[in-house]
This record gives structure tokens, C-alpha cells and sequence, in this order.
């Protein structure tokens, strides 16, 4: 039986940006060529200004690259135009961030259903789907709280329930746990993991941390716009 085809594919791609002085373009990513298999979970790590974080804006259509194609699920995001790639945005990705850009005069129920407001309005299948996922986050008592009166560890648990409302089938997730403490980083990290597997989707990281690198099913380095 032929290998199920990648989730995500990455062919040579580039991005370079144009000097602001007329100079030489800086090359930050350089014939990148990746795949990543459906439900899997990745780290990608690398020193700072070595690319990960413009790399994951690529592979989530927050930016494009300068050559080179990416594939999901075989179709070229390059060929979607701006309406379309903001659809499968949201549909078909999550995104947290180090900072959980949580709305402040929401309540966590609220927040967590912001991406589905950009659908539809919230159906009871899907506010029951955050009171579950809350719940299992540890947060079926926060769900009228609002993001003030949470810890930080909390409000990072809040962004990872609303990246996974819809359903996607990718996470992205941009140093997850830089702005965290110890502890909270340690629980954040497994709560990713646990999920990956339950939800049965692909998680993407792009981290410092080596703690969190390691609990990931493969690590890939980034140096110098290049995986070694």
C-alpha cells in the first residue's frame, strides 16, 4: 500500500527581504523542502534571526514565500487568493502565540469562541465543544472569568483551546512557552502533547526551549536559513 500523502509539503522554499538601503536582499530561508505527516508533532529550533518563526508564517499563509511552493493537503496556497487563504485559516489551522492575544473585555468562553464567530454564530455543538475542551484544560471553573483575572499559565491554556475550537487539522505554535514560568511551561508543554494525540492533529512548535523540543515526535534545526 503506497505511504499516505503529507499533511504539509514544502519544495524549495526561499524568502529572502529586499535591504532597505538598496543593498543586497537578506536571504532568511534558503530551498527549504520539508513534509509533515498527518498527526505528527514537530520542533523546530534554531538560533534567533535563523528563520523558524518566518517559516511558520509561511507554512499558516501569514506570509509568502519568495520561491518555492507549499502544498496542504495537495493544494498550492499560492494558487488561494487572500479571502481564500484567510478561509483556510481558519478552518483548517490553529495558531498560538508566545503572547496569548487574548481580548480582555471577553470572558475565556468568549475568547475561545472568537474563531468561530468568523464562520458562523457559535453553534451549541461548538459551545459545547469549549465548556468540553475548558474542562479538559483545567478550566470548567474560569469560563466567566475574564483574562485579568487569570495566571499566565491559564491565560496561554485559553489560547491553545481557542486555536483548537474549529477543528483544524494544524497547530502552529510560535514559542508557546517563552513567556511562561517553569512549572507552567512543563504543563503547558505536556497539555500540547496530550493533545496532539487526541485530537489527532499536526502540531508544529517552533521553540527555545529544549524541555519542549524534546517531548515532540521530531526535531528539526534551523541555521542559517537551512535545516542541517
Amino acid at each position: 500500500m503506497a505511504d499516505e500523502a503529507p499533511l504539509l509539503r514544502l519544495t524549495k522554499v526561499s524568502r529572502e527581504f529586499p535591504d532597505a538601503n538598496g543593498g543586497a536582499a537578506l536571504a532568511v530561508l534558503r530551498d527549504i523542502s520539508v513534509d509533515f505527516s498527518r498527526g505528527e508533532s514537530v520542533a523546530i529550533i534554531g538560533p534567533s534571526g535563523s528563520g523558524k518563526s518566518t517559516l511558520l508564517n509561511i507554512i499558516g499563509t501569514l506570509d509568502q514565500p519568495t520561491s518555492g511552493t507549499v502544498n496542504f493537503e495537495g493544494q498550492e496556497l499560492a494558487t488561494l487568493n487572500e479571502d481564500e487563504q484567510a478561509l483556510l485559516r481558519n478552518r483548517e489551522m490553529g495558531f498560538i502565540f508566545q503572547s496569548h492575544h487574548l481580548l480582555p473585555q471577553c470572558t475565556v468562553t468568549e475568547n475561545v469562541l472568537v474563531p468561530a464567530l468568523a464562520r458562523n454564530a457559535p453553534t451549541t455543538g461548538t459551545e459545547q465543544r469549549a465548556r468540553q475542551l475548558l474542562n479538559r484544560v483545567g478550566l470548567g471553573e474560569r469560563l466567566t472569568h475574564r483574562p485579568g483575572q487569570l495566571s499566565g499559565g491559564e491565560r496561554q491554556r485559553v489560547a491553545v483551546v481557542r486555536a483548537l475550537i474549529n477543528r483544524p487539522k494544524l497547530l502552529l505554535a510560535d514559542e508557546p512557552t517563552g513567556s511562561l514560568d517553569r512549572a507552567s511551561a512543563e504543563n503547558l508543554g505536556q497539555l500540547l502533547v496530550d493533545l496532539n494525540q487526541e485530537e489527532e492533529i499536526t502540531l508544529i512548535t517552533v521553540t527555545h526551549s529544549v524541555e519542549l523540543a524534546g517531548r515532540m515526535g521530531r526535531t528539526l534545526e534551523l541555521k542559517d536559513g537551512q535545516f542541517l
